[in-house]
């Protein structure tokens, strides 16, 4: 997939292109049908599938009070993209110039001027341009104008509740430790990606040493808890073992048997691994199952016991995975 920061980059020819324009944050069902219906436009025409999208959620420029925490950052997003089949994409960088953009710009400079666009394809509650004030039904206007179509892609609801599928929804999810479920929505086990940083390495002292993520992460953190898992390595500078993928159980929260962790940590234990260095390593911390909630132990020993039962069900759950 290639990508693109700014229009500027798109080369003189790339069109023409079948659009998929969103937020995409999380790439879940819902961003997926919008995408799977331009691949099918692009097959045939021979055009190329671009996804249009932003680094941010436009809402923390615009009302930052009213601005949720994203699922996704930057580069999770750009994989989701990648292995949602798009050819390109144009990540564009949501500031107020971009915000001060009126519709007919944005549809001449970006969709039209730079991609070459044929087909845009868009959710029912899509806005653009200045202040909101374009709605698909407008760009299907100004499709007429400028020589492309415009398809709104109805909704991804669930059968038995009728809900919308949303990123809202995710965060729900998420925020009850139920990644599973959230999984399902997304068509792939929730992450967060970080660089490996040294902690208090109480792990080590206890006999499960732990790779700790930097707080500085990208992704929606699930609730505290214990969760099976895989750790992903996504390589360093050394360049040793990118791709290799490590059963783990993973541990979320503010260790409350110790008492001395004051920001919420992501940590995880690789299965039967204790020589492990990963330090200086972007890491990317899948979710599967929740084994339990975050408590507080009375003592060390009661600590090592439940983290041996927890290091079990992890295995369990990650063999039938």
């Amino acid at each position: 997939m290639i990508t693109f920061r700014d229009p500027s980059e798109v080369p003189a020819g790339f069109g023409p292109s079948v659009v998929a324009i969103g937020k995409f944050d999380g790439v879940h069902a819902g961003h997926r049908a919008v995408i799977d219906r331009a691949k099918v436009d692009a097959a045939a025409t021979g055009a190329k599938v671009v996804a249009v999208t932003f680094d941010r959620n436009p809402l923390s420029v615009l009302r930052p009070d009213l601005c949720p925490v994203s699922l996704v950052g930057v580069t999770q997003k750009l994989e989701l993209l990648d292995r949602a089949g798009v050819d390109a994409t144009l990540m564009l960088t949501f500031d107020e110039q971009l915000a001060s953009l009126d519709a007919e710009e944005f549809v001449s400079h970006v969709l039209v001027g730079a991609l070459g666009v044929r087909s845009v394809l868009v959710g029912r509650d899509f806005r653009f341009g200045r202040g909101g004030a374009g709605d698909a039904e407008l760009l299907r206007t100004m499709g007429e104008r400028f020589g492309f179509v415009v398809q709104i892609v109805d909704d991804v609801r669930a059968i038995d509740s009728d809900r919308r599928v949303s990123s809202t929804w995710i965060r729900e999810l998420l925020a009850e430790g139920d990644v599973a479920a959230a999984g399902k929505l997304l068509g792939a086990a929730p992450s967060v990606w970080g660089e490996v940083v040294h902690g208090l390495k109480r792990g080590r002292e206890l006999g499960y040493p732990t790779a700790n993520l930097s707080p500085d992460l990208e992704g929606f953190i699930p609730a505290d808890g214990v969760y099976a898992g895989w750790l992903i390595d996504q390589g360093s500078a050394d360049g040793l073992r990118p791709g290799t993928r490590y059963p783990a159980a993973i541990s979320i929260g503010v260790n409350p048997t110790f008492d001395d962790v004051l920001v919420r940590q992501v940590e995880a234990y690789v299965l039967d691994e204790t020589d492990l260095d990963l330090y200086g390593h972007l890491m990317q911390v899948r979710f599967v199952e929740r084994i339990r909630g975050m408590v507080a132990f009375d003592g060390i020993e009661a600590l090592k016991v439940q983290m041996a039962d927890d290091v079990e069900r992890v295995r369990a759950v990650l063999g039938a995975h």
